[in-house]
């Protein structure tokens, strides 16, 4: 987050094209461990790329601040971009977001969260996702239903 701070200076709150990646974590029975954010809503772990990372180390890096899990393998499913990825948030910056979507199982430790981000952590079944959850991360899970409801590495 520092390079975006450093940006901003810079550019103050004009859009900026932000990448980051978020992770489909997946638990013995299929279930999507989800984010429930400080500001609110729920969502997939993950965040902006600092320097010098690629979209998975991103991810990696991501889950283990803000989850304490260590992620083995990972899949890609997609990167979301385009116009329906503005985001102007509660400061005034603007933001299009440019985000890889990976899913996995293969995770090792045990959640320890980080509360300067989040309030908790929960699994959910696929078809009974939380109200509060982000459009954003409802777009990233809802074309991928068949896959989360069988993947196994």
């Amino acid at each position: 987050m520092e390079y975006v701070q450093e940006l901003r200076k810079l550019v103050g709150h004009r859009p900026l094209i932000l990448p980051g990646s978020v992770v489909i974590i997946l638990n013995k029975n299929n279930q999507i461990l989800l984010q429930h954010r400080r500001e609110g809503e729920w969502g997939l772990p993950g965040g902006i790329m600092e320097l010098a990372e690629s979209l998975e180390e991103t991810a990696r890096r991501e889950v283990k601040e803000e989850t304490g899990l260590t992620i083995g393998h990972l899949k890609l499913l997609n990167v979301f971009s385009g116009a329906e990825y503005y985001l102007k948030v509660a400061n005034g910056d603007e933001l299009y977001s440019v985000t890889a979507v990976y899913i996995t199982c293969d995770v090792k430790g045990k959640l320890d969260i980080d509360y300067s981000e989040s309030i908790k952590f929960d699994y959910f079944d696929i078809d009974e996702l939380p109200k509060g959850l982000a459009q954003s991360y409802y777009n990233y899970i809802q074309p991928y239903k068949d896959v989360i409801r069988t993947y196994r590495q």
